[in-house]
């Protein structure tokens, strides 16, 4: 895996990472464990081809004299420079006026810190975080109950009633209703097949092999990542389980775009068969440290605060629910690949993984089937009455796009809740990586402006691996003194429910393009919830907080706030200025009343193919609000069982 960069790209990358995390005091540093494994493995993952490539010119040009004067250090090489100058040459990126340097420089920062973390051998580091090793799978674990079916080498033709593209909280809904009607389904997955006994692994496996990978460069430098499942049963796998249904005051919004039944019966049924057969639930809710603190902490505000409603049976809500983010192991969580493909599988539908749907076929303004690549990079074609696209918000455009529909709406309308983090240390053991996922929650900002939109507050489990996605370098020592302090951290969330928009295009290469920007109205917002998360941790005891922001923004504890929230704002929350990722993608090819506003009709169909339906986070015309789950797969149910109905 090391060949993915050559010896001069190698050699920069330990350059700049013997800067980030050079090591000493008992922690080893890039050259002391298999670090060029992980890091390649973890960009072969992250990266689209296009994105790699532009990486690695970077690398080549980095340690020359020649980038050297880039770099203002003269017409030097960067390793030759002692450590302290590195670190002022790097963070001199980290805080450039341009939004394009400042951007590359979170990269690599993500890039290499996460990846020397989740390397298999740097038991050291973890070690000093105080989180503990992998456990690796359950000995007893049960065999896996779906049996995809073998696509033979060499390519292969198949035919179907309904091909479905996607296996998640949309596809495997769809399948579920569809197969349930008496149709022949196919749902083919990009993805591999997990199950308990594949989860427990460590990070670098979890994450290269349960969450979808590319883009990585996303967002304009918005968003150090966006967050999506990347196998079967896609991120109802690997998600926090919590099962919000969706709010009275956004199926209003919804209908009045033009799909009226989303203030109905009809969508009424449907959430409630999604929740049914989820098992939904609040008996599962017992409080991990993070959340006790933060019910703490709002109890002593007089803010909301309200138990989590999650979709597990059997959940031991400590340790291994901790883990679960990365699968499972006792099966507790009611995923598509505990449910709905099960249903689907038991009435006679077909599964196939390693597929890549690159293609819908489309004759004569019918879609006909799908044409797609093996596992083996063969090809795989399907003959079908219709398909549903149930890729997510960041592939379903392109591949509309890709089957050459035109309508402009398609890709448009991106919407998503931006979300970053304020950590607060505690003198007490919190240990975050343990407990229930997610058990409490507030609305108390959540209507900023009279019109339901504003930020929500959550927490979530904590690893060495995804910390970094919230914690700006600042220098070699004050990051490894925030890691050595981690089992002392809470992280509160700060979820925005966007008013602004951007949108997906398409890429010579056939791959996604996201263009977004937070708007000035949602930076306000994300303003209010980090002050809001400093003050929640801060009447929780604290003793001290830290924002996500590159130029460091704390404060010690007890104190005033005030100081913490004037510096956060002058920061701000332009691109690469606060970390932060994108959670809950969504709007992409929404449902409406009208081709000119809509990219789908009330049937969830795109205008222009009526037997080609979109049964994902894309179908939503403005962000659920809360963590949406639920609301794709009342929508997969809906749009599915109105497709069945058509199809007779």
């Amino acid at each position: 895996m090391t060949d993915v960069f050559t010896p001069r790209q190698a050699r920069a990358l330990l350059a700049i990472a013997d800067t980030l995390i050079p090591g000493g005091d008992g922690l080893p540093g890039a050259r002391d464990i298999d670090f060029l494994t992980s890091v390649s493995r973890t960009a072969q993952h992250k990266m689209l081809p296009r994105e790699l490539h532009e990486l690695k010119v970077f690398l080549d040009l980095w340690d020359t004299r020649g980038f050297g004067v880039v770099n203002r250090i003269g017409p030097r090489r960067f390793s030759a420079l002692p450590h302290a100058r590195r670190e002022e040459a790097l963070l001199a990126w980290g805080t450039h006026p341009l939004t394009p340097v400042r951007t590359v420089f979170q990269g690599l920062r993500s890039l290499l810190i996460g990846s020397y973390y989740i390397a298999p051998d740097a038991t050291a580091a973890r070690a000093a975080t105080g989180y503990p090793e992998a456990p690796g799978p359950l000995p007893d674990a049960p065999d896996r109950p779906l049996r995809p079916i073998t696509v033979p080498a060499g390519g292969t033709r198949l035919t179907a009633d309904v091909v479905i593209v996607g296996s998640g909280a949309g596809g495997g809904t769809a399948a579920a209703v569809l197969a349930a009607a008496g149709l022949d389904v196919l749902v083919l997955e990009r993805g591999g097949y997990h199950d308990d006994r594949d989860f427990g692994r460590g990070e670098l496996e979890s994450l290269t092999t349960l969450y979808a990978g590319a883009p990585a460069i996303s967002a304009e430098g918005q968003f150090s990542s966006l967050m999506a499942g990347g196998t079967l049963g896609g991120g109802t796998v690997v998600n926090w389980s919590t099962s919000f249904a969706t709010p009275d005051t956004v199926r209003a919004e919804w209908a009045a775009h033009g799909a009226r039944q989303f203030a109905g019966d009809e969508f009424t049924r449907a959430l409630d068969a999604v929740q049914r057969r989820l098992g939904v639930n609040t008996g599962h809710g017992a409080a991990s440290s993070r959340d006790a603190i933060l019910e703490r902490g709002l109890t002593a505000l007089g803010w909301h605060c309200d138990a989590m409603p999650r979709n597990v049976l059997g959940c031991d809500q400590g340790v291994e629910c901790g883990r679960c983010g990365y699968g499972c192991r006792i099966g507790a969580k009611q995923s598509t690949a505990k449910t709905w493909l099960q249903d689907a599988a038991a009435d006679g539908a077909r599964i196939a993984v390693g597929v890549e749907v690159r293609r819908v076929v489309v004759e004569r303004g019918r879609a006909t089937g799908v044409d797609a690549i093996g596992p083996d990079g063969a090809p795989v074609t399907v003959a079908a009455k219709a398909v549903v696209v149930a890729a997510g918000s960041l592939q379903t455009p392109p591949l509309l796009r890709r089957s050459g529909l035109r309508n402009r709406r398609i890709g448009e309308n991106l919407r998503l809740h931006p979300v970053t983090a304020v950590a607060g240390v505690f003198d007490e053991d919190v240990r975050p990586w343990e407990g229930g996922l997610q058990t409490r929650y507030s609305t108390e900002h959540a209507d900023l402006d009279g019109d339901g939109y504003g930020v929500i507050y959550e927490t979530g489990p904590v690893s060495p691996g995804a910390i970094t996605l919230f914690q700006p370098w600042h220098s070699a020592a004050q990051h490894a003194a925030d890691m050595r302090a981690m089992r002392h951290t809470v992280q509160v969330g700060v979820i925005v429910r966007d008013t602004g928009s951007g949108r997906v295009t398409v890429g010579r290469d056939g791959e996604p393009v996201v263009r977004y920007r937070l708007s000035d109205h949602d930076a306000a917002h994300m303003q209010r919830g980090v002050v809001g998360a400093a003050e929640i941790l801060a009447a929780a005891g604290a003793t001290s907080v830290r924002s996500s922001h590159q130029n460091r923004v704390a404060a010690r504890l007890p104190g005033s706030l005030d100081g913490f929230a004037a510096a956060a704002q002058r920061e701000g929350y332009a691109p690469a200025r606060c970390m932060m990722i994108a959670l809950h993608i969504m709007g992409t090819a929404a449902m409406g009343g009208s081709r000119d506003t809509s990219a789908t009709d009330p049937d969830g169909a795109t205008w222009e193919v009526p037997n080609l339906v979109v049964a994902d986070a894309s179908c939503f015309p403005t962000p659920s609000g809360v963590n949406p789950m639920i609301s794709i797969e009342a929508i997969a149910h809906m749009n599915a069982s109105r497709l069945a109905a058509r199809l007779g």
